[in-house]
């Protein structure tokens, strides 16, 4: 096992892992930029370094000073959790020339699925079920109408390199090609520098899904089930659930079977997401993420287990603690993603938050790492914390959610809370009737004026 850990992230995923060391009985070494002098991940953890100034590339993408940080503390091994650097293959190459374990996925799986094209011809070559669609990238219109035609409209341009929502575009008919695909590319360019699309096949109302697994390099796989995150705004994930309410235990069972055994065959190595877009019963791989997902507690409270913990224990060599054969699935759970935003605007609301209050009781989790008194800087992303509830069943859970929401206090700056009081109580949500589009067609239908009402 390792001996000390650096934590190369910030919020409450570093505080997450920096939980999970002391569980293990690993020391920690916390590192922050000028604007996270008084994080809570570096109040508790055993060592910190200041890495730079509040800018990301210059402190927590600044690949030589976490690399410094870990040679001045001795850590021998750096857990990057998600976001940032944490599907950076450089990264970890650089770490693996000073010695230092990346607790993450070999560099080659990290940069084989963070290439879209290259990610989509590897999920062929292993079995997992595809979008239709181009087999690299296109390149003009000509191309890009040929391919539409074969598939049929609408079809989704989308950046090789992409992610977010960020280099996609609709084209329904032949006379959106040229736009759509322009800027995408533009977009993408910008976004990415590498202005590489391809197309595929645009589902009208597709679910979220996505599968849990975890490798320990060898060619042994697991999966842990699957997460409906089909709640999204602007193609970033707003609600997250297990089991999804849209699938049965054969469904699950099948599409498990064979992510796991695709992991087996790429001898992939520690926690993975595979994700789909699922409609009329057939599953469309999307994309795979060589992470630790910000909706990894979703799985952790259905199943009793520790993904960080799992994550840790294989990257320092031990083999997984658990066969497919134990894992259960038990019970359900939603994931609210709290944001400092407004909640009908979605306005970014930094600032100090003069009151704060968690939710607690049974079968509820707050993981964050904010306090009474912490001021929410301006220059990263706006996530408060993610308020997480298990039950026995599914309309068990939404009323322990909905009542862990009006409990939940954060007074001085604008949240999404309200927002997803609105939620918990809409009668889509409750029946487990919704898709991808459905939250923003919700929000264009001027459903949150008077949300605050359906507090209490």
């Amino acid at each position: 096992m390792f001996d000390k850990i650096l934590i190369a992230n910030r919020g409450e995923i570093a505080l997450r892992i920096l939980r999970a060391c002391k569980e293990l009985g690993i020391a920690t070494v916390a590192v922050h930029s000028t604007a996270d002098a008084d994080a809570m991940h570096v109040r508790l953890a055993d060592e910190s370094v200041c890495i730079g100034p509040p800018a990301a590339r210059e402190s927590y993408l600044n690949m030589p000073a976490l690399i410094a940080a870990c040679e001045i503390t001795g850590a021998d091994a750096v857990h990057p959790g998600y976001g940032f650097l944490s599907e950076n293959a450089r990264f970890a190459e650089m770490l693996a020339d000073h010695n230092i374990a990346f607790i993450g996925p070999k560099a080659e799986h990290i940069r084989l699925m963070g290439d879209k094209i290259e990610a989509k011809r590897t999920a062929q070559r292993l079995g997992i079920p595809c979008v239709p669609g181009s087999d690299g990238g296109v390149s003009d219109d000509t191309e890009a109408r040929r391919i539409a035609g074969e598939i049929g409209y609408p079809v989704l341009i989308k950046a090789a390199a992409g992610g977010g929502g960020r280099g996609m575009k609709v084209a329904r008919s032949e006379a959106d090609i040229a736009h759509a695909l322009l800027t995408a590319r533009t977009e993408a360019k910008a976004a990415f520098g590498d202005d590489a699309v391809y197309i595929e096949k645009y589902l009208e109302k597709p679910r979220h899904i996505e599968i849990q697994v975890l490798g320990d390099g060898k060619g042994g796989a697991i999966h842990l089930g699957e997460r409906d995150c089909s709640l999204q705004r602007r193609h970033q994930k707003v609600w997250e659930e297990g089991p999804s309410p849209a699938l049965n235990k054969a469904e699950r069972d099948r599409i498990g079977a064979i992510c796991a055994k695709a992991m087996q065959e790429l001898r992939y190595l520690g926690a993975g997401t595979i994700e789909f877009l699922y409609e009329d019963g057939q599953f469309y791989f999307i994309e795979m993420n060589t992470r630790i997902q910000v909706e990894h507690p979703v799985t952790e409270m259905i199943t009793g287990i520790d993904l960080v913990n799992e994550q840790i224990r294989i990257a320092a060599g031990n083999p997984l603690s658990i066969r497919q054969e134990e894992v259960q699935i038990e019970g359900h759970a939603i994931e609210c993603r709290i944001n400092a935003e407004h909640h009908a605007t979605f306005r970014p609301s930094p600032g100090l938050i003069s009151y704060y209050h968690p939710p607690g009781g049974l079968g509820v989790r707050v993981d964050s790492a904010v306090y009474q008194g912490y001021r929410i800087p301006p220059h990263y992303d706006s996530l408060v914390g993610k308020l997480i509830v298990h039950g026995r069943s599914r309309t068990e859970c939404l009323m322990r959610l909905r009542r862990a929401l009006d409990e939940v206090v954060v007074d001085g700056i604008d949240t999404t809370i309200p927002l997803f009081r609105m939620l918990v109580r809409n009668q889509d949500i409750q029946n487990g009737l919704y898709d991808i589009h459905w939250l923003e067609g919700f929000l264009k239908s001027g459903g949150l004026p008077d949300v605050e009402a359906h507090a209490g």
